[in-house]
């Protein structure tokens, strides 16, 4: 492992040694539905309509077969509710069709129901699954490029292949919500906090 690794590693751990998921779910399919929901809007805004969604419609057979209306109603304040709505019932409808209701550990069958992209594929793995997928966010982008560890004009696939070979396979999760959450709150894309960042001697941003 190099200096910069360890140095990164090192102020991750220090900062956040229990980063986590922040979306709130209790059940497989919930997550899922959390993460699709999450694109291009935040936690925080995905948790209120959620609580919500989940208390009025307490089954992936009750969601499958909701009122389109009544989804758009609940979701309307979040980013691109308007296709997210049919996302919604549709993974519902695709989770009891094709499997069971449960959701499935398979990457390309994830990614065959409505809305299920690679970053949200790869987020419900990971959570799920406890496989070592990795979910590049704003966030990680931010981070490899203002890190040097990916190219400001790399593609979310190349930064996702030089993530993995960066970072340890066995921490490569806890690592996805470490650099998350230190974009969240401290490598922020405006205004980022750099005076007392450990990190500074590896930043471009500087």
């Amino acid at each position: 492992m190099t200096n910069k690794q360890e140095a990164i590693f090192s102020y991750l751990d220090e900062l956040y040694p229990n980063a986590h998921c922040e979306l709130n779910y209790s059940k497989d399919y919930e997550l899922l539905i959390a993460v699709m929901l999450s694109a291009q809007t935040t936690d925080k805004a995905v948790n209120k309509v959620t609580a919500i969604l989940f208390d009025r419609y307490k089954s992936v057979e009750s969601l499958a077969n909701a009122s389109l209306s009544d989804v758009e109603n609940i979701i309307s304040t979040i980013g691109m509710y308007k296709v997210k709505v049919k996302n919604v019932i549709g993974i519902s409808q695709g989770l009891l069709a094709k499997h069971a209701g449960k959701v499935p550990n398979d990457k390309e069958k994830l990614l065959q129901l409505p809305g299920v992209g690679n970053k949200t594929a790869n987020c419900v793995l990971a959570e799920l699954f406890n496989e070592p997928y990795l979910a590049i966010d704003t966030h990680m982008q931010r981070f490899a490029k203002r890190l040097g560890i990916a190219k400001s004009n790399d593609s979310v696939e190349i930064m996702e292949k030089k993530y993995l070979r960066f970072i340890p396979k066995e921490r490569a999760i806890k690592t996805n919500h470490q650099i998350i959450w230190f974009g969240r709150y401290k490598c922020k894309a405006i205004s980022p906090k750099c005076d007392d960042c450990k990190l500074k001697e590896f930043c471009k941003n500087i």
